[in-house]
């Protein structure tokens, strides 16, 4: 029987001879590409498929390397912009009364420029109705200056601390050679300060002629490393 083969099993087998010639061929094709694409990219194409398998784990390995590190990025700048907004937030609501606050000060100042012009006689010498007036500018002094302590507006008294240029104004030098040099003896005027940044300037005297604070500190310094020495004898 098998040599009385049909004229149509002869072309049958030449077609699928003709097939896997094809298939053969766009094998080869398909895998001379993937090996000229490997070259381009400096990799060599593995002919074990165990090996072809580890490469391909380890550029998915390196590209999840790649996307968390992405990812970090990305939540750190989210993370610096957050903290950025609350502060930007936070400084309007502190700061955003300012201007205000620096104007309402002259007023206060014009209170208490009213109080002070009134005579210590005047004051013994005159009637309720004088009285009563005198008080009730004190009192309206007294609730303004509440007021802009509630909204974060806080009173500068520097007497007695180191001159700061920052939230002080030297309006003029007292020798005194019995204080630390550079040190608030005076206040002429208050200032004030609003969170970290000053509204106005404290004017103030400022010591001249006594020790650095520097040299005090120093001093106290080795004096305490004095009585500690003796204390442990």
């Amino acid at each position: 029987m098998s040599g009385n083969r049909s004229h149509e099993d002869e072309l049958f087998d030449d077609l699928q001879e003709e097939e896997e010639r094809l298939a053969a061929e766009e094998q080869a094709e398909f895998d001379a590409l993937e090996a000229e694409e490997a070259q381009e990219k400096g990799v060599d194409t593995p002919k074990d498929p165990v090996e072809a398998m580890h490469n391909i784990i380890k550029e998915l390995q390196a590209e999840l390397e790649e996307t968390k590190d992405k990812m970090l990025r990305t939540v750190a700048e989210m993370e610096n912009l957050r903290r950025r907004t609350a502060k930007e937030v936070t400084d309007a609501k502190t700061y955003s009364a300012a201007n205000f606050a620096r104007d309402m000060l002259s007023v206060s100042d014009n209170l208490r420029r009213a109080i002070e012009a009134v005579p210590d006689e005047a004051k013994a010498a005159g009637d309720k109705g004088f009285l009563a007036l005198i008080e009730g500018v004190e009192m309206t002094e007294r609730d303004m200056l509440s007021t802009l302590e509630k909204n974060g507006v806080k009173k500068l008294d520097p007497k007695g601390e180191k001159f700061d240029p920052n939230f002080h104004q030297a309006m003029f030098e007292v020798p005194n050679p019995e204080v630390p040099n550079n040190t608030v003896c005076e206040v002429i005027q208050e200032g004030y300060k609003i969170g970290n940044r000053v509204l106005r300037p404290a004017m103030v005297g400022v010591a001249k002629g006594g020790p650095k604070l520097s040299d005090l500190q120093a001093d106290d310094e080795s004096a305490d490393t004095g009585d500690s020495e003796q204390s442990t004898e």
